[in-house]
């Protein structure tokens, strides 16, 4: 048999146990509180872009050739008409004079023709041949001209060489352009907008550009195109922007496009890292309490509050498990 000594020592150690628990569940949970404050909510849609010329004009032959001339290289300023490069066009040159040769016999033949058919000396039928062939050769060596003249390439506008595909000696057939000329508009930045956030993107809406090339810096731009169709691959949009003032920006770098979708000043925030579906936990009269609230415009950093807090709660953004309704709370002092 148990004696009641023995039982007065169990009973002790279980009343010893439940004391123990109680100071566990009861005992204050030290957390960290902020207040909300007031400040400016932003909804931003992200996307990638690069910045590339708004006008872009191949320069190619019209008649093909080997290279044998470059005038001007990739990042040279040009002007409209300026030579850039030339083609061997030394049989076309043979032709020109050939047909100029021509066609300086076929004058004079017309002229003294003329002179004798005034004479009563020559038939109307014969001035009339040596003026049909006087044409063709005027016709012939304008055509030869202009062939030559396709062998020099020159500027169509002031502008800049982006790029440069052709090398001396090498064989350059019509159509391929050797010179990229950017010219006749300021850079824009272009960037592919996810389906699911076109519908948030319109004309002249803000945009802020930021590039690891620049860290330092923040570029401005507008909207100013929207492709009507979109990539069924990809899922995106193609929105061309126009920069306010490109700066140091460069063709071809990769820029971090942020289109502002929505602003709202004076918003309530607090830290987006004290919500959980939409709850908070607040410290009241030093205990926990949780409360639902109404959010609006959220991102990583901050969350607007529409309803549900007072400016002057203290926010717990220490959140752990084990938290619940009514537990005593400490507020951890600020360093």
């Amino acid at each position: 048999m148990i004696s009641y000594r023995r039982i007065w020592q169990i009973s002790g150690l279980l009343l010893l146990i439940a004391a123990s628990i109680a100071a566990l569940v009861y005992w204050p949970v030290t957390v960290e509180v902020t207040q909300p404050r007031r400040g400016q909510a932003i909804a931003v849609i992200y996307a990638t872009g690069i910045v590339e010329p708004s006008v872009t004009l191949p320069i190619a032959p019209r008649q093909s050739g080997h290279l044998v001339e470059l005038r001007v290289d990739e990042g040279d300023t040009v002007t409209k008409g300026q030579l850039l490069a030339r083609l061997n066009d030394s049989d076309l040159s043979s032709t020109v004079s050939e047909l100029t040769t021509r066609l300086a016999f076929a004058r004079s033949y017309f002229q003294r023709l003329q002179t004798l058919n005034q004479r009563n000396l020559v038939a109307q039928v014969d001035v009339d041949r040596a003026r049909t062939d006087l044409q063709a050769a005027e016709a012939a060596l304008q055509r030869a001209d202009a062939q030559r003249d396709f062998m020099t390439l020159s500027a169509p506008a002031d502008g800049l060489i982006i790029r440069r595909d052709g090398e001396i000696g090498q064989f350059i057939n019509v159509g391929q352009a050797i010179f990229h000329l950017s010219c006749c508009a300021p850079l824009r930045v272009t960037a592919q907008v996810d389906e699911e956030d076109i519908a948030r993107v319109y004309p002249g809406q803000t945009v802020l550009l930021h590039t690891d090339a620049l860290p330092k810096q923040t570029f401005k731009a507008t909207v100013s195109e929207i492709t009507p169709k979109g990539d069924p691959v990809a899922r995106s949009y193609r929105v061309r922007m126009t920069l306010e003032d490109p700066g140091e920006l460069k063709i071809g770098m990769t820029v971090d496009t942020n289109l502002l979708a929505e602003q709202h000043d004076n918003a309530l925030l607090i830290p987006s890292t004290a919500l959980e579906n939409n709850r908070v936990w607040l410290v009241v009269a030093g205990k926990l309490h949780q409360q639902s609230l109404e959010t609006g415009i959220s991102d990583a950093r901050q969350t607007e509050i529409l309803s549900g807090l007072d400016e002057n709660a203290q926010v717990v953004t220490t959140l752990r498990d084990g938290f619940s309704e009514g537990h005593p709370a400490l507020i951890a002092r600020q360093p």
